[in-house]
């Protein structure tokens, strides 16, 4: 029997979350401000989240545009907000830093990790910018709760990173690879089948589950369009 095929879903609010798992979501990625590419949403909005939906939800740790983690400064306050999120009932989590030459800012990145004590949480596509993929998927290796990249191969989004994402899927279970892919960033249904034959299997949708743009809503609809076309690939790769 195969799998269930992961869909996540981009969520700013209360009335997304509760649309995105009607439309068959498996996980929430909790944000705010999508013109800053999303960042830590308020502890008000998680907490109701929380309270409306019963999927998994990660939330983003990211106070400003960029992936600069701030400075000593910065990760003291990254640091501060795990904390405050892990009180209003974030159980999962959204980070990722690089530094000025495009390196895994690895410092800033323990220091958040050893605040989430465990936690299971996604390195985002911050290794998109990174100068070596492969480098910092290593650098990371063994770090606890690490369990999926988003990513979608390439800076300029799946079009361009698809190559990429099929490499390293093909990479699975070696150093560096054993956690999930995740492919979000510029992703469309008629990417899903090459990328389910290379063996991924969670998806992540922002905008293409908004028919009316980052101004409007999460639409059950389209979230249940990805649902049907994701079981429908399961099943075909099953046979």
């Amino acid at each position: 029997m195969s799998m269930r095929t992961v869909l996540e879903v981009i969520a700013l609010d209360v009335e997304d979350a509760v649309a995105a798992q009607a439309g068959g979501a498996d996980r929430l990625e909790l944000v705010t401000d999508m013109a800053a590419d999303g960042l830590t949403p308020s502890l008000h909005t998680v907490a109701g989240i929380r309270a409306a939906v019963d999927i998994s939800l990660r939330v983003m740790v990211r106070l400003a545009d960029g992936f600069a983690a701030g400075g000593a400064g910065g990760v003291d306050r990254l640091a501060g907000v795990v904390g405050e999120l892990r009180a209003a009932g974030a159980e999962e989590f959204v980070l990722g830093f690089l530094d000025a030459d495009g390196a895994v800012d690895l410092g800033a990145v323990e220091r958040v990790v050893a605040e989430l004590d465990g936690c299971a949480w996604t390195f985002h596509r911050a290794i998109d910018r990174a100068a070596d993929r492969d480098a910092l998927r290593k650098q990371l290796d063994g770090l606890p709760g690490l369990d999926t990249y988003l990513t979608a191969g390439a800076a300029g989004g799946v079009d361009d990173g698809l190559p990429t994402l099929v490499a390293e899927a093909a990479l699975g279970g070696q150093p560096g690879y054993e956690q999930r892919i995740m492919v979000g960033g510029g992703l469309r249904l008629d990417h899903v089948p090459a990328l389910r034959a290379a063996g991924i299997d969670a998806f992540h949708i922002g905008g293409a589950a908004r028919p009316e743009g980052w101004a409007g809503p999460v639409s059950v609809d389209a979230v249940a369009q990805w649902r049907t076309v994701l079981d429908a690939e399961t099943v075909g790769s099953a046979v």
